[in-house]
């Protein structure tokens, strides 16, 4: 869904966290390393509940889309562009906090300390974070949600669109 990468002179390959719909994946064990000594919390799926809820939000999405094609209303397929317009501002707004809570709660004991320094990755593009140059941008699956937003707007258009043109008639 999304994904996390840093690059530093001592990572000249890079890693990256990826975060998938049910799990993190990537380079976790490392990244949960290099986190320890800057005092962040170490990153375990199970310590976060969005990985259980959102497979079943898109199985939700996919059933209501299939839905949505023998429904054949304007309104309903409108109401769900709201509704999917509203999941996205709220997955935003919930990676947001999940990343401040990350980068700002640090443990006081930690080995490098930088007063005044906060670890969190941007929600979206680039931050320099001490030597690592952090990049958050969509995955696969993000880009595919993108999408599907973008055709369900057109669809939406389209539709109403139509009706006016059939309303003139």
């Amino acid at each position: 869904m999304w994904q996390i990468e840093l690059e530093a002179p001592q990572y000249p390959e890079g890693l990256v966290l990826k975060l998938h719909a049910n799990k993190i994946g990537g380079d976790v064990d490392i990244i949960n390393g290099l986190n320890h000594y800057i005092g962040m919390a170490t990153l375990h799926t199970e310590n976060f509940v969005e990985f259980k809820v959102l497979p079943y939000v898109f199985i939700g999405f996919a059933l209501i889309s299939l839905l949505l094609i023998f429904v054949s209303k304007p309104k309903a397929v409108l109401g769900f562009l709201g509704v999917y317009f509203l999941f996205i501002v709220l997955a935003a707004i919930d990676f947001y906090r999940w990343n401040y809570e990350y980068g700002h709660n640090l443990n006081p004991d930690a080995a490098i300390k930088v007063p005044g320094m906060a670890y969190q990755p941007p929600l979206i593009g680039y931050k320099q974070l001490l030597n690592f140059a952090a990049y958050s941008i969509p995955d696969i699956g993000g880009w595919m949600l993108a999408l599907a937003f973008l055709l369900l707007g057109f669809i939406v258009f389209k539709e109403f669109k139509a009706g006016k043109s059939k309303q003139q008639n």
